[in-house]
C-alpha cells in the first residue's frame, strides 16, 4: 500500500506532467486558418422588467437529453428572428430590478445567414465507453489543488466560488462567467441569486496560518457581492424547455479583484487544440472545500456543445473549460476559455443512449455576446 506522502508526491508530479506536457508543442503552430470573423451584437435601449420573485431552487446537478435532430443542429440554419431573440439578455441588478435589451447581430455591417462560426467536421459518435456511475468514468482522474503553489497561480487562481453552489471563471478584473442555470432555472432566478456572491480561495498560510499546519487546514473564502447578473434570453424560455445551448452567465463584481483571470476565445475544433484536450477546475461537491482539476480529451462536438468523459460531480457548473489556443497575435499557445461546464445530457442517437458530461462552446455569437457584456463596448469584441 502506498504511503499518503508517496501518493501525495505522486499526484503534484502527474499534475506538473500534465501542466508542462502542452509545452513541447509550443514550437508546432497548427497549421494555417482563415481567421474567424466574430459578428457585431448592436443593443437597443433597455426595457425595465417586473421584479424577479427568486422563486426557483437551485439544480447543481444539471442534466439534459438530446437527439439526432438537437445533436445535428447547426447555429447558421437559425432565421434572424431566431438569433437576435436568442441573443437578446436579461440584466439584474443587486436591488433586484431587472431590464431586457434587445440586439441586432451585423456581420461586415449587415446581417448575414452565416454568422462565422467555426468549420466543424460532420458530428461524429466514437465507440462508446463503459459507464461506471454518472459523471465519473472509470478510474477518478480529478486532481485536488492544495497548497499556495498551485492555488495562487495561474491558471487555478482564475477559479472562483459561486454562493449558489456552482463555480465560476474570472473572465476580466471585474467579471465572472458561471454557468446560467446556477443563477437561474429557465423561469426565474433562484433565491440565492438575491445576493449573490463571488467566492475566492484564500490559502491558509497567505491567511497568517504556520506554513507546518497548511496541510491539515482547508482554505478560506472572501466573499464579493455581485453588482449585476446577465443571462441571454436563449436560456430564459418561459414554459419550453430548457437547453444547454444558451446554459452561461456573467456576473459583474462590486468592485475589481486582484487575480490573474483568462481570456476568452472562439472556441476550435478539438483537432485544433493543443493535445485535443480541455481542462476545468471546479468545486466538486464529493470534495467539499477543495478546488478539483481534470483534463480530458473532446469524444464529440456540436455546433454549440463539447462532448466528453471529463470526470465531475455537481458543484462543478459553470467551471471555466479552457483549453491551450494558438494565438496569432503571440505567435503561441495560450490557454483560453472556450466554454463553460453545464452538467450532464443523455444523447440519443440512432437509437442509442449514451451519456456526456457537456460544456456549453463560445461561438463567434456568444463571444460577441459575452465580450459586449464585459467590455460595454462592440469595437473591444474582435477574435485574436
Amino acid at each position: 500500500m502506498m504511503a499518503p506522502c508517496e501518493s501525495s508526491l505522486l499526484t503534484h508530479l502527474l499534475l506538473l506532467l500534465q501542466l508542462l506536457l502542452p509545452l513541447t508543442l509550443s514550437f508546432l503552430p497548427p497549421p494555417p486558418h482563415p481567421p474567424v470573423h466574430v459578428p457585431t451584437l448592436v443593443p437597443h435601449a433597455p426595457t425595465p422588467l417586473n421584479r424577479s420573485r427568486f422563486s426557483a431552487h437551485t439544480q447543481l446537478d444539471f442534466t439534459t437529453h438530446c437527439n439526432s435532430s438537437c445533436f445535428h443542429r447547426v447555429e447558421q440554419e437559425a432565421q434572424k428572428e431566431q438569433l437576435t431573440d436568442k441573443l437578446a439578455f436579461e440584466t439584474l441588478y443587486a436591488d433586484g430590478s431587472r431590464t431586457l435589451t434587445t440586439v441586432d447581430v451585423e456581420v461586415d455591417g449587415e446581417f448575414e445567414g452565416d454568422t462565422g462560426h467555426v468549420a466543424l467536421p460532420p458530428p461524429r459518435m466514437k465507440p462508446r465507453h463503459k459507464r461506471v456511475r454518472r459523471q465519473i468514468y472509470g478510474a477518478d482522474g480529478r486532481f485536488n489543488i492544495q497548497g499556495d503553489n498551485f492555488l495562487l497561480d495561474y491558471p487555478f487562481s482564475t477559479a472562483v466560488r459561486i454562493s449558489t453552489g456552482c463555480t465560476g471563471v474570472l473572465v476580466s478584473q471585474q467579471h465572472v462567467l458561471t454557468a446560467a442555470h446556477c443563477v437561474h432555472d429557465g423561469k426565474d432566478y433562484v433565491k440565492g441569486a438575491r445576493k449573490l456572491r463571488v467566492g475566492f480561495l484564500i490559502p491558509p498560510s497567505a491567511n497568517g496560518t504556520k506554513a507546518g499546519l497548511t496541510s491539515a487546514k482547508k482554505p478560506l473564502v472572501r466573499w464579493l457581492r455581485v453588482k449585476r447578473t446577465r443571462v441571454p434570453k436563449g436560456w430564459i424560455q418561459g414554459p419550453q424547455e430548457v437547453s444547454m445551448d444558451f446554459d452561461y452567465a456573467l456576473l459583474e463584481l462590486r468592485w475589481p479583484h486582484r487575480r490573474p483571470f483568462m481570456r476568452l476565445s472562439v472556441a476550435p475544433s478539438s483537432d485544433d487544440l493543443a493535445g485535443k484536450r480541455i481542462h476545468f477546475s471546479g468545486f466538486d461537491s464529493d470534495r467539499s472545500g477543495e478546488l478539483v482539476y481534470r483534463f480530458c480529451p473532446v469524444e464529440e462536438e456540436s455546433s454549440d456543445l463539447i462532448y466528453q468523459h471529463c470526470d465531475a460531480r455537481p458543484g462543478a457548473s459553470g467551471s471555466g473549460v479552457y483549453g491551450r489556443v494558438w494565438d496569432n497575435s503571440l505567435e503561441r499557445w495560450e490557454r483560453k476559455v472556450i466554454g463553460i461546464f453545464s452538467g450532464h445530457q443523455w444523447l440519443e442517437i440512432d437509437g442509442e443512449n449514451r451519456d456526456y458530461n457537456v460544456a456549453v462552446r463560445i461561438t463567434p455569437l456568444k463571444f460577441a455576446q459575452i465580450c459586449y457584456w464585459v467590455h460595454g463596448n462592440r469595437l473591444d469584441c474582435v477574435q485574436d
